[in-house]
């Protein structure tokens, strides 16, 4: 069986669960699990249980697609997402999201946890992702293109939606929430950056750098689905001073970013 009739498959198993035709899909990253308390869940499917899905190995994430509403509005959350350093190949890391396309998503919101490499942020500001570098990562494209996705060579001149951006800091602002904005630099991990290639993606143009997104992102382009996604910077890979980084602090940060990244969510779900 192809992609793209397995995509058709498991778009199928959930089709009696999306009982609201959700248009909003949404991606929640390492210690982000709670923005689900959000959503007045109608629906909560583990990946298990989908067919062909892949099943998340990574603490922090629970490993479920849960249908609801936010804000009033119809949505499709992973809680939970794949990544290459699982042994994942790319087609399965963007499996997901060509799901949800297939489901009628048309809106996608990410979020992740990632490292700063700009010295003057601190652990726990949010980053507005307003580009990304993905040369460092695997093209989820990458092999013989069905057009029944998208086209051959995908514009990315715009990969992440710059209204969507302009209204999340119109929200930040009136509820007093400063935010960072940058591009995020996607790598495979799973190691966390030494210190000199922390001072090469910053030399690079990248303001973030982490382990997943890009390729979810590069998927959800080619299929037009438009994306705004935010960082919550977890820790700072820049410094100076003696900077050893564990998965732990990385959630604890997140847990503590998370009620802001959730406000900026709910409020710009509402406006759609």
């Amino acid at each position: 069986m192809n992609q793209f009739d397995k995509i058709q498959e498991a778009a199928r198993f959930l089709q009696s669960h999306n009982t609201a035709s959700a248009t909003i899909g949404i991606v929640l990253g390492s210690g982000l699990g709670n923005f689900t308390n959000e959503i007045e869940v109608t629906a909560a499917v583990s990946y298990a249980d989908i067919p062909h899905f892949p099943v998340s190995t990574v603490e922090g994430h629970s490993g479920k697609l849960i249908f609801g509403t936010i804000a009033g509005k119809p949505v499709i959350a992973m809680a939970g997402r794949f990544h290459f350093y699982e042994g994942y190949g790319p087609e399965e890391v963007v499996f997901p999201i060509r799901v949800m396309k297939a489901l009628g998503v048309q809106t996608l919101f990410v979020s992740n946890a990632a490292g700063g490499t700009v010295s003057s942020w601190k652990v726990g500001d949010l980053m507005l992702i307003t580009d990304h570098i993905s040369f460092a990562t695997i093209n989820p494209l990458l092999g013989r293109n069905d057009e029944r996705f998208g086209p051959r060579f995908p514009d990315m001149s715009e990969p992440y939606k710059k209204e969507l951006i302009t209204r999340a800091k119109e929200i930040a602002s009136a509820n007093g929430i400063p935010l960072r904005e940058g591009t995020y630099f996607g790598v495979t991990g799973p190691t966390f950056e030494t210190r000199a290639e922390y001072k090469l993606i910053h030399t690079l143009g990248g303001h973030a750098v982490g382990m997943s997104t890009v390729q979810e992102v590069i998927a959800a382009r080619h299929m037009g689905i438009d994306v705004f996604a935010m960082s919550v910077i977890t820790d700072i890979g820049i410094r100076e001073e003696e900077n050893i980084i564990t998965h732990q602090e990385v959630l604890e940060a997140a847990h503590a970013a998370e009620p802001k990244l959730t406000l900026i969510f709910r409020e710009l779900i509402r406006t759609l």
